[in-house]
């Protein structure tokens, strides 16, 4: 009977002990959160309690599987063991990474809530998602080397490749030349405060935001929900433009093309009644002025500022419709137009411009002594040479 129930207690009592410590555990962490609202740490530390959990129940299992006594345990025993060593190292990785998370995240928490300036909590976020993706390819790699060892005749094969690692490091530099190029452009543009997460960027054309920063690769999200996944070693060798540089602040340029007599001044005063009414301007600085001017028509140029991109944006379109409609319906002569008229000839002569068809037809022939005699012979040889003796096609169709 006793070696019928050791088993189940030797499993039963670790189970229930490690469900009592992870209690335990978050019911401690519970009470310092509330006594600690200022901080996070607290809070965001409790999300290692699964990961506790299953550290401890394979601590405990590692020690006492032996003592269940159970034929099949004894007979692997080494198995049973090895598996247990390598979900113990699994999982101890896991709560590490979790407890960096937590005190990278309650960092970045406090820094944001007292500061003020977007860029600068921008900037330390970037910085915080690369510094917690090197922490965990650290503790991943180190996991997994433990692993490994834990395996007989690890040894040997340790020697091998150290006694190889000159040819290997040759292959493995000119093969990941390119990745490792991305990732020390990864460090420069984190800690280079070159582009940051949530700045607004021109890429190859491609206005967006950027959502994602690797060590690898950047993402950028378009205006249309598109996604445009780029090496981040090309932020380090092109130029582009980042228009949250420096603060998310705008200046958007509107340009209308109209008639000479458009009404300059009235379009000023609409235009600041449409900014009055328009949410996404600022109220920073306007302005309307005539930019250039052409033979048929001139260039209004109208300026409007906001608070970042997107509302820029919006302002441009609602000063363009607006201000547009408003022509229409108000002042519709200042609409850009073709002007038609005839051109009145002088007595006695022709006016200046271009000849006649008749005369560009028959330039060529000499001592013409009349255009009309020359047009009607040309004509009647025409007809004549058709083959129907019909008019003949002049090239329109």
């Amino acid at each position: 009977m006793e070696n019928e129930l050791r088993p189940l207690i030797v499993v039963g009592g670790s189970v229930v002990l490690t469900l009592l410590c992870g209690w335990a555990v978050d019911l401690l962490l519970r009470r310092v959160d509330a006594r600690h609202p200022e901080t996070p740490l607290w809070g965001l530390l409790r999300r290692c309690r699964l990961p506790l959990q299953v550290v401890l129940l394979t601590a405990l299992l590692r020690g006492t599987y032996q003592e269940t006594q159970w034929r099949l345990i004894e007979k692997h025993e080494a198995d049973i063991g090895q598996v247990l060593s390598l979900v113990l190292i699994g999982a101890g990785a896991w709560l590490v990474i979790r407890i960096i998370s937590a005190v990278v995240e309650s960092s970045y928490a406090r820094y944001a809530s007292s500061t003020r300036d977007p860029a600068r909590v921008r900037r330390v976020r970037t910085q915080v998602t690369l510094i917690m993706r090197i922490a965990t390819a650290i503790v991943v790699v180190v996991a997994v080397a433990a692993m490994l060892l834990t395996f007989p005749g690890m040894e040997k094969l340790g020697a091998s490749l150290l006694a190889s690692a000159g040819v290997i490091g040759i292959v493995a530099g000119v093969a990941a030349q390119s990745t490792l190029g991305n990732l020390f452009a990864g460090f420069q543009i984190a800690f280079g405060d070159m582009v940051r997460i949530g700045d607004t960027v021109v890429v190859d054309g491609e206005w967006g935001v950027v959502e994602e920063v690797t060590l690898t690769f950047l993402a950028v999200r378009t205006w249309d929900e598109r996604r445009i996944t780029m090496p981040v070693s090309y932020f380090t060798s092109k130029p582009f433009e980042n228009w949250s540089r420096g603060g998310a602040q705008m200046t958007g340029t509107v340009f209308f093309h109209l008639d000479h007599s458009a009404p300059v001044g009235l379009m000023r005063e609409k235009l600041h009644d449409v900014l009055r009414e328009c949410a996404a301007w600022d109220g920073r600085d306007w302005s309307l002025a005539v930019t250039d001017t052409t033979p048929s028509t001139m260039e209004v140029r109208a300026v409007v500022t906001a608070k970042d991109a997107d509302d820029v944006w919006t302002a441009r379109c609602a000063v363009r419709e607006r201000m547009i409609a408003w022509l229409y319906e108000e002042h519709p002569y200042a609409l850009p137009r073709i002007t038609m008229s005839a051109v009145p000839l002088p007595e006695g002569g022709r006016a200046d411009g271009p000849p006649p068809a008749a005369e560009v037809h028959t330039v060529n022939v000499p001592d013409v002594p009349d255009v009309a005699d020359v047009a009607d012979a040309a004509h009647a040889h025409a007809t004549d040479n058709s083959p129907d003796g019909q008019h003949p096609r002049t090239g329109r169709g």
